[in-house]
């Protein structure tokens, strides 16, 4: 009612027809918002997302830029196979040109969703499908405009013992381990939430190794060349004489998603899979 009905337009799902018209778009001046039904649909338009949003500004000199965003799910567990459950969020931050965020939580989607669009590059937002009913609070518009800056992580919960860093649902799996280890065992995590993947929160990866000297990664990519396979490259890196213990990471069996709900589930990072990691280096 008050903008019209001119601003959603309902395209034939042809992912390379409409975020290459999205893409053009935005070269003129306009700033569009495409919806993936499933991001594991990326590869139909990784000409369009890679060689065009994503190159553009370099390739012009920086006379062009491309203020797009890409929304939809992409995760795992919701039984719908392996086609449609691909987290390509690793796949995206490859490219130099695009920005990708993993929101773990309603404040920090409307945040998050808030800052992509209004940025003059284009901005891949990897949501997950089991955190669409997730209730949380979020501000109020009129306490003001709420963005969150892209590339700062948060910390969740506090802790001395080891750091849980992560991304997106993974979060969420973080903090109900995080629960358990300091019910159960007495020991107290750092829960990192990444938040942006890129551009990626260096200093906080650092602070919190510095402060636990122990790490472990939650991350529902497969295991190679994930998103933790990166942060466990950085610590490596920069942090290593700060570790008490090697570098523990908590992935998505290396395998296509699977179709049967019980077995998908164990596919997936579980708290108790955290918690055997977090006791063996303790």
């Amino acid at each position: 009612k008050r903008f019209g009905d001119k601003r959603v337009i309902d395209t034939p799902i042809s992912e390379a027809g409409f975020i290459g018209l999205a893409v053009g778009a935005s070269m003129l001046g306009l700033r569009p918002v495409c919806e993936l039904m499933f991001w594991s649909f990326y590869t139909v338009a990784w000409d369009q997302i890679a060689n065009n949003a994503g190159m553009i500004r370099y390739m012009s000199g920086g006379l062009i830029n491309c203020p797009i965003v890409i929304r939809g799910p992409a995760n795992g567990g919701t039984n719908v196979g392996a086609t449609h459950s691909h987290t390509p969020e690793n796949v995206m931050a490859t490219i130099p040109g695009l920005k990708v965020v993993c929101p773990a939580t309603p404040r920090d989607a409307k945040g998050l969703m808030k800052t992509a669009i209004r940025d003059n590059d284009p901005v891949m937002v990897m949501e997950n499908t089991l955190l669409y009913g997730i209730e949380g609070e979020v501000p109020d518009p009129a306490e003001g405009d709420f963005t969150i800056p892209l590339g700062v992580a948060d910390l969740k919960r506090e802790g001395s013992d080891v750091s849980l860093i992560a991304h997106g649902r993974a979060v969420l799996t973080a903090l109900e381990a995080a629960e358990i280890l300091a019910a159960e065992h007495g020991i107290e995590c750092d829960v990192l939430d990444l938040r942006s993947i890129r551009p990626l929160d260096e200093d906080a990866i650092l602070d919190t190794v510095a402060k636990t000297n122990r790490v472990v990664l939650v991350d529902e990519n497969k295991p190679f060349c994930g998103v933790s396979a990166q942060i466990a490259a950085l610590i490596q890196e920069k942090a290593f004489d700060d570790l008490d213990a090697p570098v523990q990471r908590v992935c998505s069996l290396d395998a296509p998603a699977i179709y049967s709900p019980p077995v998908e589930r164990e596919q997936l990072p579980t708290p108790q899979r955290v918690i055997d990691k977090v006791l063996d280096i303790l």
